[in-house]
């Protein structure tokens, strides 16, 4: 069975490290320092085997150099068009692309907008667990990613993609963004029961310094505009019904909140 531990880092992002109890050996996702994850590594006596990178920001890939150094022998995954840009990257990774980890089979999309090049890893689910979509910067509880390099619609191509997953399907975000998110969402959806009830226990789970990830698809879609672009709530807000320009007005407004 793959387990998978959330690690806290930086200001506000996570690592995650997949791990295989039988086997010993781990993988880690967007690895932004060294130390949690050389930490939990030591603590449960596993052997780093697989770095999966999501995209080249350094606050994902800024332990890969690191962790090269303790294992020099790593498999170091990312995107075909991240070449040159990951440190240490040996497979360029092509959209449906498969790779294995822990008896688990991760398929990978092509979701551009955060940047040109970035992908998500979907372990696809078994009879006994979820999928589990580790999605970078391009999704976040209650939001999506700035478009540093990619357009709007390319962003809203790679939101379908994710909103055509099992509504089971786990999301692994790379922020903890979701309480700032879910006050933008608010500003959109006022009236939405689901939203307004779950920020009410995330602001209770942040207080306590609670994680709120991960979510899951089906939350997310309830409550996360950036996957309700044509719901008639979200599109009267945004003053039209064509997909890409409901998509581009939320993504201003919430780039100015």
């Amino acid at each position: 069975m793959m387990r998978i531990k959330r690690l806290p880092a930086l200001r506000d992002n996570y690592i995650f490290v997949l791990w295989d109890e039988l086997g010993g050996t781990a993988a880690v996702v967007d690895p932004a320092e060294p130390a949690p994850v050389l930490d939990f590594l030591h603590a449960h006596q596993l052997k780093l085997t697989a770095i999966l990178n999501t995209h080249h920001h350094g606050d994902h890939v800024g332990a890969n150099q690191d962790l090269l150094h303790y294992f020099p022998d790593l498999t170091v995954y990312g995107g075909a068009n991240d070449r040159g840009r990951i440190p240490g990257q040996t497979v360029f990774l092509e959209p449906g692309d498969q790779i294995n980890f822990a008896t688990r089979t991760a398929t990978i999309y092509f979701v551009p907008g955060h940047t040109k090049a970035h992908i998500a890893y979907y372990f696809l689910p078994t009879v006994t667990q979820p999928g589990e979509l580790f999605i970078g910067d391009t999704l976040f509880s209650g939001g999506c990613g700035r478009l540093f390099e990619g357009t709007p619609a390319q962003m809203l191509h790679s939101l379908h993609q994710i909103r055509s997953l099992s509504r089971e399907t786990r999301l692994w975000c790379a922020h903890e963004y979701t309480e700032n998110n879910l006050r933008f969402s608010l500003t959109v959806e006022p009236d939405n029961i689901i939203l307004k009830n779950y920020a009410h226990q995330v602001q209770k789970l942040r207080q306590k310094g609670q994680a709120t990830i991960p979510s899951t698809l089906g939350l997310e879609m309830e409550i996360n505009p950036f996957l309700r672009w044509d719901k008639p709530m979200v599109e009267q807000a945004m003053g039209t019904s064509e997909p890409v320009a409901t998509f581009t007005e939320l993504r201003h407004r919430k780039d100015h909140f």
